[in-house]
């Protein structure tokens, strides 16, 4: 089913997970265990990550596939600009499509270890508009989603310009976008206005992830594109004794950022797990002891 059709016939808000292929061969009984955990409660769909410039690919299409076979969930298979051409997307998605695949989220992708610009890294694709249009054209049953970004690009300073191309991505064909993480739904609320000035229309799904170690919080700023950690909670944070604590906090955060976009009649909501159930199993507790999920 098309993450398109999921969200257009939702009466509900909508819930999907991330997850990205492990790097060990062992850790794949981990990953499934974890998604054993998560399927009681129904996720819409689930999606599977690249590496910096590809570099997890093989392993990308080995876990969608096995996903999608193992379990029957709708699965969103990251697609990145960085070191990719024409042929190999279209090999890609001509694999997809044997293995009932039909929803891929358009990325233009990180850059890989030693790459020193975006120019270098891309072949037939500099940005995700080029991608999205690529799929368009050949692959027009696919579902395409795309990236938003509610407290700015990094690499495009004028905000007005970054909605400019975001625009670009959704006339070109993508269906709906997906946040990167955020801490503050003041900016998830700021962003989408943006959107609908701009006349973007299509499902506007929130990212959410709980902080749950110290370290991780610092790892999230530091990423290129790193979330912005709002004083009251990385007060809470730093007062925190140890990481449980830091959890508990994050959980909380958490819960409270997804009940108020809830509140709001958001289309969906978005987790990154971090291939990792019991945060996002807490947060989902939380909600349906209020009553709301």
């Amino acid at each position: 089913m098309l993450v398109k059709e999921i969200l257009e016939s939702a009466t509900k808000p909508v819930f999907s997970f991330e997850f990205f292929p492990p790097k060990k061969t062992e850790d794949w009984d981990k990953l499934f265990h974890t998604i054993s955990e998560l399927i009681p409660f129904n996720p819409s769909y689930v999606s599977v990550t690249y590496g910096a410039g590809g570099s997890t690919r093989s392993r990308t299409h080995d876990l969608v596939t096995k996903i999608q076979r193992e379990t029957g969930l709708t699965v969103v298979s990251h697609l990145t600009c960085i070191c990719s051409g024409k042929e190999e997307i279209r090999h890609i998605l001509e694999e997809y499509s044997k293995h009932g695949i039909t929803n891929i989220l358009a990325l233009r992708g990180d850059l890989p270890p030693g790459a020193t610009s975006y120019e270098e890294a891309t072949k037939d694709f500099p940005h995700a508009v080029n991608l999205v249009k690529f799929v368009v054209d050949n692959f027009p049953e696919m579902g395409i989603g795309v990236a938003g970004f509610p407290e700015g690009h990094p690499q495009t300073p004028n905000r007005l310009k970054e909605i400019e191309h975001l625009k670009e991505k959704v006339d070109t064909g993508a269906d709906y976008i997906v946040t990167q993480l955020f801490f503050d739904n003041r900016d998830f609320f700021d962003f989408a206005g943006r959107c609908a000035l701009a006349g973007i229309t299509v499902p506007i799904i929130p990212g959410i992830m709980p902080i749950t170690t110290r370290k991780g919080l610092i790892r999230m700023s530091e990423l290129a594109l790193g979330a912005r950690i709002p004083a009251p909670l990385l007060k809470k944070v730093l007062k925190a004794a140890n990481d449980d604590e830091v959890a508990e906090i994050g959980i909380e955060w958490a819960t409270e950022q997804v009940q108020e976009l809830i509140d709001n009649h958001i289309k969906g909501i978005h987790f990154y797990t971090l291939n990792n159930a019991e945060a996002t199993r807490k947060i989902f507790q939380n909600i349906t002891a209020g009553g709301d999920a």
